[in-house]
């Protein structure tokens, strides 16, 4: 009888049944490589890519390691929390059964679903609760889901500090700290919660942290936060999957609508992934695409939890076929099936071109990424292809090619004028972009 290659690993029969129950045939790499340290009972610093396998890396050997040990349930607060102390401390709400013994922090609402939901999965046949907090929601039914004592909690920093600073929540017998997409958290602005939450907690623990890239200062809270780690590198930072097809079209800002709508009437895009820079444009563009009578909604945080959930269902689902959305939640969108991503306006950071083209070729699957890059975008086209060290494939048959912009990039001869150009023209001037 073939042995999974799971349980080589050192995972017990009921994890190993999990995975098998989800297809899992053979482990990634962050995987293979993680989960044994885990186990062992390392702190951990990894970098990797989502759609590498990451959520499971660290979920599965968390869960072993919670159900291998009794808990701290009845023992005193450790003298190494350094806890200010207070005249007059406000009374604490009574434990009702338990403690909350692994703290994920996660940056955005829909990776704390989603981590919330791979606990969940992985640990069905065992005895080990999971609930997550995020917010834009009403605060009650996470109070209530607290009061249920679970072993694990998901949570995004603030919604976080706001439950804590309300005594809904007790961080004083952590065994395990998990930090995912900390360098998130750092572009949103969390790193100063997550070290108010982190001084909470017991010196004494096992601390995973996982970042796909390490910017200065998320290697300096990685060193604060790590005793004598192990250091996985499963992919250089800004590496682009290589079953990703990367292409670029040049075009006038006013024609970049028009060009959309000529892409999507390819037959070969399925399910279309479309950034763009601002909220503003996500919505505007929903709006035109519908009116070309396309199926199609946005996802940005001005938007609440249930608008985004609803999109995002809809979109796996296959009840929309173009989801509009916005850099702030792009590593979210964890849906399988998605053929394109079309980058309607270029990052100013080109290492998000890398976590947006990220949400196509999941799992081994081939993709495509189409970038519309204006004049204007050109330095950051070249930026982008100096992060990835990779040449975009320039797409000329289309008929809004601006060769004037092929040209300036690329250096090709222009002789013959843009066909959106000859057509502004005749116009009578610039289309007013979107």
């Amino acid at each position: 009888m073939q042995v999974n290659p799971f349980k080589d690993l050192g995972l017990i029969d009921p994890l190993v049944r999990a995975v098998s129950e989800q297809d899992y045939l053979e482990p990634t790499r962050i995987q293979r490589e993680a989960i044994p340290k885990v186990l062992a009972g390392d702190d951990l610093l990894a970098t990797a890519q989502t759609g590498t396998g990451k959520t499971a890396a660290f979920a599965l050997p968390v869960l072993q390691l919670l159900n291998s040990r009794p808990g701290r349930r009845n023992t005193p607060a450790r003298a190494d929390r350094r806890t200010p102390v207070r005249r007059r401390p406000k009374p604490i709400r009574k434990r009702e059964g338990g403690d909350i013994r692994a703290l994920v922090l996660a940056p955005t609402r829909e990776l704390a679903l989603q981590v919330s939901d791979s606990f969940q999965t992985y640990g069905q046949h065992l005895p080990i609760r999971t609930t997550v907090v995020y917010g834009g929601v009403p605060l009650r039914p996470q109070i209530k889901s607290l009061r249920q004592c679970p072993d694990v909690l998901v949570a995004t920093p603030g919604r976080l500090l706001d439950l804590m600073g309300q005594r809904h929540v007790q961080l004083d017998r952590i065994e395990i700290l998990i930090l995912d997409e900390a360098d998130r958290m750092l572009d949103m602005g969390f790193i100063r919660d997550v070290r108010k939450i982190v001084a909470t907690i017991p010196r004494s623990r096992q601390t995973l942290f996982l970042s796909a890239t390490l910017p200065a200062e998320i290697a300096v809270l990685a060193s604060d936060l790590l005793n004598d780690p192990a250091y996985i590198a499963v992919t250089p930072a800004a590496t682009v999957g290589g079953k990703i097809e990367q292409k670029v079209l040049f075009v006038e800002q006013g024609d970049k609508f028009s060009l959309l709508t000529s892409v999507l009437k390819n037959s070969g895009m399925q399910r279309t992934l479309v950034f763009t820079r601002t909220k503003h444009r996500a919505d505007l563009l929903t709006r035109q695409l519908a009116k070309q009578g396309f199926l199609a909604d946005s996802i940005h945080s001005n938007k609440n939890q249930h608008d985004r959930q609803r999109a995002l269902h809809a979109f796996d689902r296959g009840r929309i076929e173009v989801l509009v959305a916005t850099d702030i939640v792009a590593r979210g969108i964890d849906v399988e099936g998605i053929s394109h991503v079309v980058n309607f306006d270029l990052p100013n950071d080109p290492e998000s071109y890398v976590h947006r083209i990220g949400r196509t070729a999941r799992a081994g699957a081939g993709g495509v990424a189409l970038s519309f890059c204006d004049f204007q975008e050109v330095a950051m086209l070249k930026e982008i292809e100096k992060l990835t060290r990779s040449t975009l494939v320039m797409v000329e048959d289309h008929p809004f090619h601006a060769a004037s912009i092929g040209s300036l990039c690329r250096g090709t001869p222009a002789s013959r004028s843009s066909n959106s150009r000859r057509r502004l023209r005749r116009r009578g001037g610039r289309r007013r972009a979107l």
